[in-house]
């Protein structure tokens, strides 16, 4: 026996049933849709979620939250990160930060938040710091600068 030689044994494979062909064949005439009404129709049947006209079910559940269309999302950055990665007097800027992966998008900003300590003395500028980002910069004998 070889691989050219092999064929499925008979009644392993069954031929797709064609509907709508002929009248006898048990799928002819109607094609198995019966007999009028919308789902008999080419074209036709009901939406998805449609219940008949009852009021459908994502209509009946009620409607919670908001959502705040004027939201601005800034890109997160913590002192410890700037600490860690730069040198004593470095300027650092939103192009500095892409370019060295510590943020991957800018959003509609940047925001210096005052998680950890800071011992180097940095020039920032971002768009929006913290409280206690400002005063551990400042202490630190760094600058600040708002875009």
């Amino acid at each position: 026996m070889e691989l050219h030689n092999l064929s499925a044994t008979k009644g392993a494979r069954k031929d797709k049933t064609r509907k709508g062909r002929g009248i006898s064949a048990g799928k002819g005439k109607t094609a198995g849709r019966g007999t009028k009404g919308q789902k008999a129709r080419s074209g036709g049947g009901v939406r998805p979620g449609f219940e008949g006209g009852q009021l459908p079910l994502y209509r009946r559940i009620p409607k919670r939250g908001f959502t705040n269309f004027t939201r601005k999302e800034y890109a997160i950055v913590n002192l410890t990160v700037l600490n860690d990665t730069f040198k004593n007097n470095d300027e650092i800027n939103p192009t500095i930060l892409k370019e060295k992966g510590i943020i991957k998008k800018e959003y509609n900003g940047i925001k210096i938040l005052g998680n950890g300590t800071m011992t180097k003395k940095l020039n920032i500028t971002a768009h929006k710091f913290s409280k206690t980002a400002k005063a551990a910069i400042e202490k630190a004998g760094g600058k600040i600068e708002v875009i």
